[in-house]
């Protein structure tokens, strides 16, 4: 609005002068209002641009020195109204006071201008500056001689002295130097461009400023009714350039110019000057001014010509030069932060930390990871998983302080940098993070709902990057092992816990080899009279020195350290030697279903259909007398488990899915994969006798596996009551420590005989 009012003021005071000059319109103070408005509208605009965009100190106040310089103006312009008014026969009059008034402008706009910071100049650069700023400073003083101050005897006549108007022109001489000086070479922060707009509302000003001999005719105008709108709307314009690049363009060094034209402008209006002078002279001195003007004219067009031509090649260079640092930045941006999410990566969070380190800071490193990622990858493609990572990595982004910093390390795992949190504080980001990352988000028109385990650390003097993550990584598994979803705060504890786990899982790789291994069978029975119908295999571990191994502590670390490919392909050699012992021996009394539990690691592993296929051979057993059991989240959807899952049922083995409904249950498994048994989960079991969610989960299974022609078989069966109502419900087949506990083979092979299971 300021700006707009500013250009309807600017057209007004041009028409209504215009009136003024072709039809000699009085009413002289309609012509003197609009100038201290549009004064302190400059002055508007300067100070709000000096105030809104985190400019540096000097420029910040050159645009409050001009604040003041339009707010001294407005004061001017008043008392030169005044001075205007006073004496209506003597409208051109400057009094003492606002001579003064506008010397006090002009000398402090150049204060202001002298301030301002340079840029750094080599010698040469000098050498130039200061060439220049004598051609102009010539080159105007004899055009502004010629065309006004000769005519000294009319301002004098017109304001009643000719000091104040001379001493005002020359100082606006110098100001337009100074101007134009700083808009060609360039100070400090200031844009370019709104200098350029300045030195030309100052130019013109002078310049109107010249008219006032020739308004002798018009004692109703003054040039101020000109010089000041159009000074004071530049100086809004430039006030507005100013801001716009302090919001659009970062501050730099502009490239010099590689020729300056001010030196072949000086010398076209010398020119000028001279052929207009010499007119009164005599025919051979018109003819000598003509030639010197056009062998001057030639010359320099010529120098130009060439001047053009190196400083487009050298433009070229620029050009290139600017690409090269373009793509510096951008491979430096590149090396720091991570292609994929295009937050910060290792490299740039470990610089950060080391940093913070040096400078005695102390800080939180938390460590997160994706729980279930593989799932995901496996299930949908990695395409989908990657644009989870991506969502993930701004919800992280989006939650976290300015002074944070979030990074991503590799795969699913992420880093937060937390300065200046206590432990209430922290657990407050952590306890937003999580629920935030956990909103469902739809993704290739996928619904998903991911979580992820934290580790935090705190740093302590000494710490190293490698450190930090280190003691955080061993608390994320923490919180992972108890079920992810959370963080864990590290413990000195958990060292000891993670040394533990890695001589286990050392141990481990080792107990196939040392015979510390045991496979226990525990017979699936016939509801109601419990006849054995099949029997499932068991993985057992004694350790040398820390005697029974819980299978709930070795089973997840062999999937975390890579043994559970070698125990698994052990386990299933054994199993199916064993059914093959037992068929050889008992005949048909021999369990006609053997189970065995595969991981999802081994149903990943190339070739592991193929090998389960040598196996089942080498034994000669029937492929149909094997069943191979498989957690639903390792075959939940599409990818290489369900293909392996496709492949052992293609050979003939039958596929059982264990723990239906404690992991991530989609009815669809049970029609895109190929499921000949589904066991149902000893949590659902237990809740059979009451009136519970459980029990009518019991019995919706029961009607979906019977319509789907499934066999359905209940786990963790532990008392009476409950087999008799899992017979009640339907269920021909159960499992668990009311029937028997799990045997070593030759203690299943006493059991193989007619009757019921002894509880």
């Amino acid at each position: 609005m300021p700006l707009i009012a500013g250009a309807v003021l600017l057209a007004y005071c041009f028409v209504r002068f215009g009136f003024g000059v072709f039809a000699g319109f009085s009413w002289p103070v309609l012509g003197w209002i609009p100038l201290p408005v549009m004064s302190l509208l400059a002055a508007h605009g300067c100070w709000w641009t000096s105030n809104r965009f985190g400019l540096d100190a000097g420029t910040t106040r050159f645009w409050r020195q001009l604040s003041l310089c339009c707010v001294l103006l407005a004061a001017a312009c008043v008392g030169n109204a005044y001075d205007a008014l006073r004496v209506p026969e003597d409208f051109q009059h400057i009094g003492p006071v606002t001579a003064t008034l506008y010397l006090g402008i002009l000398v402090f706009a150049i204060w202001a201008l002298l301030r301002l910071p340079v840029w750094e100049r080599s010698r040469a650069e000098w050498i130039r500056f200061w060439l220049d700023t004598g051609i102009i400073l010539i080159t105007t003083g004899i055009l502004v001689w010629h065309f006004s101050l000769r005519r000294a005897d009319a301002w004098a006549a017109q304001t009643g002295s000719a000091i104040p108007v001379l001493a005002i022109a020359m100082i606006a001489s110098v100001s337009v130097i100074a101007f134009t000086k700083v808009a060609f070479a360039g100070a400090g922060r200031l844009d370019r461009r709104a200098m350029h707009m300045l030195s030309f509302g100052t130019a013109l000003a002078c310049a109107f400023g010249a008219l006032m001999p020739f308004l002798a005719d018009r004692p109703q105008l003054n040039t101020a009714f000109l010089a000041v709108p159009f000074a004071t709307f530049c100086a809004q314009l430039a006030a507005r350039r100013q801001a716009r690049a302090a919001i659009e363009e970062p501050a730099e060094r502009p490239v010099p110019r590689r020729f300056s034209v001010v030196p072949y402008l000086a010398v076209g209006g010398m020119d000028l000057m001279l052929l207009g002078t010499d007119l009164t002279r005599s025919a051979e001195g018109r003819l000598i001014a003509a030639g010197t003007v056009a062998i001057t004219a030639l010359v320099v067009a010529r120098q130009i010509t060439t001047l053009r031509e190196n400083n487009t090649l050298l433009s070229t260079v620029d050009t290139n030069l600017r690409q090269l640092r373009d793509y510096q930045v951008q491979l430096a941006h590149q090396v720091r932060h991570d292609t994929l999410t295009e937050i910060a990566n290792r490299a740039n969070f470990e610089e950060q930390v080391t940093a913070r380190l040096a400078g005695g800071e102390s800080f939180l490193v938390a460590l997160l990871d994706l729980d279930d990622f593989k799932v995901v990858n496996d299930r949908l493609g990695h395409g989908t998983g990657d644009a989870l990572l991506k969502a993930v990595s701004r919800r992280l982004h989006d939650r976290l302080r300015g002074e944070d910093v979030v990074a991503r390390l590799g795969g699913d795992e992420f880093t937060l940098l937390l300065p200046d949190l206590t432990g209430d504080e922290a657990a407050v980001v952590l306890r937003r993070l999580i629920q935030g990352v956990q909103e469902k988000v739809v993704i290739d028109g996928h619904e998903m709902t991911p979580r992820i385990s934290i580790g935090v650390t705190a740093s302590v003097p000494g710490d190293t990057p490698e450190e930090l993550l280190r003691r955080a990584d061993v608390a994320m598994y923490v919180a992972k092992n108890a079920g992810g979803g959370r963080w864990a705060w590290f413990d000195p504890a958990m060292d000891r816990i993670a040394d533990q786990d890695a001589k286990l899982g050392a141990d481990l790789r080792q107990a196939v080899a040392r015979g510390e291994l045991r496979v226990v069978y525990q017979p699936i029975v016939e509801l109601p009279d419990g006849g054995i119908a099949g029997v499932e295999a068991l993985l057992r571990w004694r350790h040398p020195e820390h005697g029974e191994i819980s299978p709930a502590v070795f089973i997840p670390l062999a999937e975390r350290n890579g043994s559970i490919i070698e125990v698994g392909r052990w386990v299933f050699e054994q199993v199916v030697a064993q059914a093959a012992a037992w068929q050889h021996e008992y005949g048909d009394l021999a369990p006609a279903r053997v189970s065995v539990n595969v991981s999802a690691r081994q149903l990943r592993e190339p070739g592991f259909v193929a090998e389960v296929a040598a196996v089942v051979a080498a034994a000669g057993v029937e492929p149909s007398l094997i069943t191979v059991e498989v957690t639903e989240t390792a075959v939940l959807g599409t990818g290489a488990a369900l293909d392996a899952v496709r492949g052992l049922n293609a050979l003939g083995l039958r596929v059982a899915l264990d723990d239906f409904g404690t992991g991530q249950s989609s009815l669809s498994l049970l029609v895109d994969c190929p499921v000949d048994v589904l066991k149902v989960d000893k949590s659902f079991v237990d809740g059979v006798t009451t009136a519970s969610p459980q029990s009518v989960i019991v019995e919706s299974l029961i009607t979906i596996t019977a319509g789907l022609r499934i066999q359905a078989v209940a786990e963790g069966v532990e008392t009476a009551d409950q087999a008799h109502r899992l017979h009640q419900a339907g269920y021909q087949y159960a499992q668990g420590f009311h029937f028997a506990r799990p045997m070593s083979g030759a203690e299943l092979g006493k059991l193989l005989r007619p009757g019921p299971v002894p509880a």
